[in-house]
């Protein structure tokens, strides 16, 4: 666990040291929240990448998706959570999915208390139930033509104490697997961590 927060903390001081040249020099501020979500669930969970070849974001089939509202012009959200529009065979329909072992959202917020977190939520998307239910209704809408987009979206709880993500589709409350806040003292200690999250988590209606 050191390793998580050493690595939240590096984040963190390497954002902000940046923030003031791309605030005076009228850019946005340079981070790839994609990259350090996946860096940092691989820490958490010892599961490496794929080496930088195409494919899943983590090398048992598990994908990462990363949100983050420091200084964020546009509403952050989790993109792109189900494949959908790819020339993929899995793109479109729940058999990627079946493939996925483990789904990881990455939020990197601020508390309403004005501290900086990073919460990680897990789902088991080749059995929980209500997830799988959601995305089929999503699928079905878009095979109708209801939905046009080829973007899953999901919603995260930015600034709020809650796990409830929303989609059209469905506001579930998905299970927590670990959250961390910055001190006063300048550093991440862990709020909560369930290492039973990736084994026996399952998301609940909201």
């Amino acid at each position: 666990m050191a390793a998580v927060l050493k690595l939240l903390d590096l984040h963190y001081e390497s954002f902000h040291d940046v923030e003031p040249y791309a605030t005076a020099t009228g850019h946005p501020v340079p981070t790839d929240t994609r990259g350090w979500s996946q860096i940092l669930v691989s820490v958490l969970t010892g599961v490496k990448g794929l080496e930088r070849k195409k494919g899943a974001d983590l090398d048992d089939g598990s994908d990462v998706k990363g949100a983050n509202t420091w200084e964020a012009i546009d509403t952050p959200r989790f993109n792109g959570v189900i494949k959908a529009g790819t020339k993929a065979a899995s793109s479109g329909n729940m058999t990627s999915l079946d493939a996925m072992p483990h789904l990881y959202l990455v939020l990197w917020d601020d508390t309403s208390r004005g501290t900086a977190r990073c919460r990680i939520w897990v789902v088991r998307p080749q059995t929980d139930p209500v997830f799988r239910a959601m995305c089929a209704a999503w699928y079905a809408k878009r095979q109708s033509g209801e939905i046009v987009s080829d973007n899953f979206q999901l919603h995260p709880p930015r600034g709020q104490d809650t796990n409830v993500i929303r989609n059209t589709c469905g506001n579930l409350t998905y299970p927590l697997y670990f959250c961390a806040e910055r001190a006063a003292d300048g550093s991440y200690s862990v709020v909560t961590y369930d290492a039973a999250a990736p084994v026996t988590g399952v998301c609940s209606p909201a």
